[in-house]
This record gives C-alpha cells, structure tokens and sequence, in this order.
C-alpha cells in the first residue's frame, strides 16, 4: 500500500500596525486515507489545518517520510501544465493517488518545524520502526527563481528516486515564508566617490528618536545654505563699503581760518 501526502503552502501575508495576518493557500494531496473524501470548509485557522496534518501522520500510515521545506514557494508554481518544479508535480500526480483533501485558504502563523520529530515520536508509540528524511530548501532568488526551482527539483527527485523504492511511503512539502537570497551589489568607486561629496548625506528619522538624538548637532541641521552664505557675502561687501564712506566723510576737516575768511565782515564789505 502506498500513501503519498503533499503539501503545498502560499504565503501571502497582510501587516497592519497592530496585528499582523497571514494568508496560506494549502492543498493537501493523499492516497488510502478518507478516500474520496471532499474538504467544504477551504477557510481554515493554522490549528485547523495543522491538525488535519498532525491526525494524519499521528496514524503512522507508511515506512518511510520526506519532509521537505522550500521557502517562498507559492500554489500557482504547481498549475497543471505549467509546474515550476515538474518532477515534484509528476510524482504527486501518480495515478497511485486516489483520492485528494484541499485547503484553500489557512488564515494565522505558521511554524513547520518539529513534523519529523513528530512523525518519529508518533511512531515509536505505536512500535513501528520508520525513516524519516528531511531536506530544507535553500531561498529562492529574485533574478533566477524559475531557475533555482528547477535545481531545488532536481534535489529532491533523487530523494523521491529512494523513497519510492520502499512500499509505503509519505511525502510532506511545505512553504514557509522567507527571504530572497541575498546578492551582493558592486558600485563603481568612482561613481560612489562622487556621489559621496555631491549629494547631500540625509539622516532618516526614525519614531523613537534614538539614532536622531545620537547625532552631531550639524549633521542634525543644516545651519549654512546656499542662500544665506550668500547673503553674509552681500552683507559684508556693503558694511565695508559703508564703512570706507563714513571715513572719508569723517576725515574732511575745514579750518576756522578759511570760514572767517569767506564768512566774515571784510567778505561783506567786498560784497557790497
């Protein structure tokens, strides 16, 4: 008997200032367990689906286990026709599967760690001696992520390659979300140099002031714009030729000789 479990999870995530929900599109794909069983409710909490997966796996149905993680994987990888990762697709779409339980929706958090611990606790309870593999993904990259799916799907065929040899066996294959891999960026030297002394440095303010308050006080503010430089500029010229004025002026002196000369009695007489 063969039982084939898949899990496929979206993130789509929704932030608010207070609270923070996380939409999950998850479809779960089984075989020889509820057959022809049919999901109506395809709004789940994470408890929900997560229960689901835990009753499941608590039953101990196969000898062997893959549990695999791939974060930033969503749903729309996997359309039929046009799958991101088509070993994956192709062996869950084996015509051993018979029956197919789906979740459209898990609303809440999600932490996906502690499934193989669990599958082996589960089955040590009941006697039954199993293997269980589990292979985390590394993240997807932003230039080449149809291409890093296709590599992370070469990975895990040669573990399905093992795990179907065995006669009963469970696959579980969970997104979680998770971060672009980082790629480091180069910038020309000199186009940096120069960008460093024309532009202006601006210092972002953040809410709780502490990396504000930390600052110089003229990296905080800037006291000596253009404009005013140029006015000071301005000012000054004008004082200094304000200044050379009024010592000219004061600098002219008349002796009182020369007024009684030209304002005196003798200078009326000549008039006259």
């Amino acid at each position: 008997m063969h039982n084939l479990e898949a899990a496929l999870l979206d993130s789509l995530g929704l932030q608010s200032t207070s609270t923070q929900i996380e939409f999950r599109k998850c479809i779960f794909v089984q075989r020889s367990l509820f057959h022809d069983a049919v999901n109506r409710n395809q709004y789940q909490t994470t408890a929900e689906a997560f229960k689901y997966t835990r009753d499941v796996l608590a039953k101990c149905p196969t000898d062997r286990y893959l549990v695999a993680s791939q974060p930033g994987i969503r749903a729309s990888d996997f359309r039929a026709g046009d799958c991101a990762m088509p070993r994956l697709c192709r062996a869950v779409s084996r015509p051993r599967i018979q029956s197919e339980f789906s979740v459209a929706e898990v609303v809440g958090n999600t932490e996906y760690a502690g499934f193989a611990q669990y599958i082996e606790s589960e089955c040590t309870k009941k006697g039954k001696s199993v293997i269980v593999d589990e292979v985390r993904l590394p993240p997807l990259s932003l230039d080449d992520r149809a291409g890093d799916l296709l590599k992370h799907d070469e990975i895990l065929f040669e573990k399905l390659e093992v795990l179907t040899r065995s006669d009963s066996y469970t696959i579980l294959f969970l997104s979680r979300p998770g971060e672009p891999a980082y790629q480091a960026e180069f910038v020309d030297t000199i186009h940096q140099d120069l960008k460093r002394d024309l532009e202006p440095e601006i210092v972002r303010r953040e809410e709780n002031n502490t990396e504000w308050d930390r600052l110089p006080l003229l990296e905080k503010y800037q006291f000596f714009t253009p404009g005013i430089f140029m006015g000071i500029i301005v000012a000054i010229v004008l004082f200094s030729i304000l200044g050379v004025g009024l010592k000219a002026l004061s600098s002219l002196e008349v002796s009182y000789g020369a007024f009684e000369k030209e304002m005196g009695p003798a200078a009326h007489k000549k008039q006259q």
